[in-house]
């Protein structure tokens, strides 16, 4: 039985609201979890807001007295707005755009730039024989055009739906971009949805092209969450918190027995239950990183996993030595990549064992034989003029012989830095544009530091 149906049979349907208050209208729309905490008890700061004085007093068929805090969902939104007296979305978002900052992201075969409040660039290099560089590229938006909240005020916030959740995002719409020959050379737009998530770095979560020529671009960032109408949501479950009365047991006795039964008929799944557990906690970006298809193959999947707390300095000498290796990827296949040695992509079954296959092995002669036709490091332009190293390119060859092609696999890797909370993060995506040739993306702070070590073959070193 579900928690509400639980609930309805365990609380007198009669419940009688605090001072004759009406309960709020429930829909099945928004989910709710009745929470038992004891009386030493803090509602939570983040998420859905509660107020001490918005509850009701609940009262079972066994005369159990509970004094249940409701969230405050939609019709409790206007009162919260009220108080609220701090700096306009806008506003808050306005160091990205002062710092003129900007955010990438690497699919298949193009490259995302948004170059918050500036331009949206999509754009593909491809090095030609004879060092000239190729560069296809795009603007999908430049200049930011008037925010449609600006005059509105913040009365209908729009909502887009992000894995099953209606989010709210504040819209800056961006014009005046590249010329569309489908649509009689009108100019590329974009709107740009700015998304509130507290563990966020700006990332571009999604670029999708509505109509020709015309494209959403989402972007995660903790800048808007201390607005209470942006505010991050961990779980679309809205938690109810029930603190029993004086007299009355922390949790309705009628309850505590029915769980009791449905513990007994799970016992011999509960090992599995608390492994699972564990390594939903561990990865803790997941809800962020699904599998994304890109055009008809499945191309591209990303995982966040956590490394070990071996100090900065260690980590680096070890990662460079290739003793330590970076492990990610969710689904089917994880990925080993191991510096300066291969990259292997491999399936672990209970039954079967470990699968593994070797998409390329590092050779340095074919790499610096591969980096003079190919752009090895690829550089950020400062706004003083001074450039830094923001990605280096690997190419690793010799994998197994692929059955499509009859030739060896071969990847290149693309080593980005990625800012993170955990200095020991790391996130692997694996792209395959074309049969049995990869991309595997490797994104960690562990990066940060060494990339400006990077030599024209893009061959990084330990800091001096």
């Amino acid at each position: 039985a579900s928690t509400p149906a639980l609930l309805c049979g365990l609380l007198a349907v009669a419940a009688v609201a605090e001072g004759g208050r009406a309960l709020p209208q429930l829909s099945d729309d928004v989910p709710f979890r009745v929470n038992w905490p004891g009386t030493e008890f803090s509602l939570p700061t983040t998420g859905v807001l509660y107020k001490e004085d918005n509850y009701i007093i609940m009262t079972t068929v066994d005369k159990e007295k509970y004094k249940c805090i409701l969230p405050l969902i939609a019709s409790g939104s206007e009162e919260e707005d009220k108080d609220y007296k701090g700096p306009a979305p806008g506003e808050l978002l306005e160091p990205l755009f002062k710092q003129s900052s900007c955010s990438y992201r690497i699919e298949s075969y193009w490259t995302y730039e948004v170059c918050h409040g500036k331009h949206i660039r999509q754009y593909h290099e491809e090095k030609e024989t004879g060092q000239k560089i190729n560069i296809q590229e795009y603007y999908l938006g430049n200049m930011m055009m008037k925010n449609p909240l600006s005059e509105a005020g913040v009365s209908s916030i729009p909502t887009k739906n992000i894995e099953g959740q209606m989010t709210p995002y504040y819209p800056v719409e961006m014009g005046n971009g590249t010329p569309c020959s489908l649509r009689q050379n009108r100019p590329r737009s974009s709107t740009v949805m700015y998304i509130c998530h507290p563990e966020a770095k700006h990332e571009i979560l999604s670029v999708a092209e509505v109509t020709t020529c015309e494209y959403e671009v989402v972007i995660l960032t903790p800048l808007l969450c201390s607005h209470p109408k942006y505010r991050f949501r961990a779980s679309p479950v809205n938690d109810i918190f029930c603190q029993s009365l004086p007299g009355s047991p922390l949790k309705p006795h009628n309850l505590e027995q029915l769980e009791k039964q449905q513990e007994m008929l799970k016992m011999p799944f509960r090992r599995v239950k608390e492994e699972e557990m564990h390594s939903a906690r561990e990865e803790k970006f997941s809800a962020i990183h699904k599998p994304v298809a890109v055009g008809s193959h499945q191309l591209l999947t990303v995982g966040t996993t956590h490394i070990s707390k071996l100090t900065d300095d260690q980590l680096i000498k070890e990662f460079l030595s290739g003793s330590y290796c970076f492990h990610g990827g969710v689904g089917w296949w994880k990925y080993e990549f191991c510096y300066g040695k291969y990259v292997h992509q491999y399936h672990e079954d209970k039954e079967s064992g470990k699968t593994s296959v070797v998409v390329g092995t590092w050779s340095r002669e074919e790499h610096i034989e591969w980096s003079r036709k190919n752009a090895a490091r690829t550089y950020y332009l400062r706004e003083d003029g001074t450039r830094t190293v923001r990605m280096v390119s690997h190419f690793y060859g010799n994998g197994d012989v692929c059955d499509l092609t009859d030739k060896p696999r071969q990847v290149t890797v693309k080593l980005k830095c990625k800012e993170s909370d955990s200095p020991h993060a790391v996130t692997i995506y694996m792209l395959e544009p074309h049969s049995c040739q990869y991309i595997l993306g490797v994104e960690s702070p562990v990066i940060c530091k060494i990339l400006d070590t990077a030599d024209e073959h893009g061959l990084l070193s330990v800091p001096s």
